[in-house]
């Protein structure tokens, strides 16, 4: 996809309620939205409750980060490995996404977004694919925050199918095999186009990364929160931003401190 190269303009009262200056936020931050069920169990729901509610944890996450001005939101909502769950869940998810991008359709399109989708389409309903791509239609002129939902998405995956697309050019004499470098790949990536995650959150607690970005996320800071994603607010939020903030970020390298 073409990145926009318009500036987006944060709300100059989200950063002072932050307390902090648009140029030490992240600029693309990648959460992993983990524990909707474990929510509704603890509660005595059915774990489709915690779906529901983990809606309106997106809704207002989204809603957060386009005031904040920041460039890029992805958020993963079903992993490759997900279809191993009873098939009345994955039913409920797939019909919870398609009145998803239905029903925000018109916040996406009013609040200047640009809506995506990374991952496989294979195994996907007709009727999501048809509401994604409608949603990508209408959006893709928009010049705000990039807003991409992991979908049906695997990291190992999309190396993998990204090492084939590259294979393929070799086999065709495209492309030469001393020209293969870190862009290459990056430019065959489900995300090619788009920067690399600064901030990588991840709910209920959780100590590991699921396949989620695994190329992506090299440099990433990564913040954790044992809140499950339907308890996720804008106070869990702008937590993680003021802890980003006061990270030394590296890349390896050395940066000059006090003797």
């Amino acid at each position: 996809m073409t990145i926009a190269s318009a500036p987006i303009i944060p709300d100059p009262a989200a950063l002072a309620e932050l307390g902090l200056e648009a140029s030490r936020l992240p600029k693309h931050v990648a959460i992993i939205m983990d524990g909707n069920g474990r929510w509704a169990q603890e509660r005595g729901k059915e774990r489709i409750e915690g779906h529901l509610q983990g809606v309106v944890s997106v809704r207002s996450t989204v809603e957060e980060c386009c005031k904040l001005g920041l460039e890029q939101l992805t958020l993963y909502c079903l992993s490759s490995e997900n279809w191993k769950r009873p098939q009345t869940e994955l039913d409920f998810l797939m019909t919870l996404l398609q009145q998803y991008l239905v029903e925000e359709r018109g916040e996406i399109l009013r609040q200047n977004i640009r809506f995506t989708v990374i991952g496989r389409r294979q195994g996907l309903p007709e009727a999501v694919l048809r509401e994604i791509d409608e949603t990508i239609r209408l959006s893709k002129q928009n010049t705000g925050m990039t807003l991409a939902l992991a979908i049906n998405y695997g990291g190992r995956g999309e190396i993998l199918d990204a090492v084939q697309a590259i294979a393929a050019k070799v086999a065709k004499g495209e492309l030469a095999i001393d020209d293969i470098d870190e862009v290459t790949v990056s430019d065959h990536l489900y995300t090619a186009g788009m920067p690399d995650p600064d901030l990588l959150i991840r709910t209920a607690g959780e100590m590991r990364v699921s396949n989620y970005l695994l190329w992506q996320i090299s440099y990433a800071e990564i913040w954790v929160t044992p809140s499950c994603w339907p308890d996720f607010d804008r106070a869990l939020l702008y937590q993680a931003f003021r802890d980003y903030a006061h990270r030394v970020r590296r890349f390896g390298g050395l940066v000059n401190l006090p003797s």
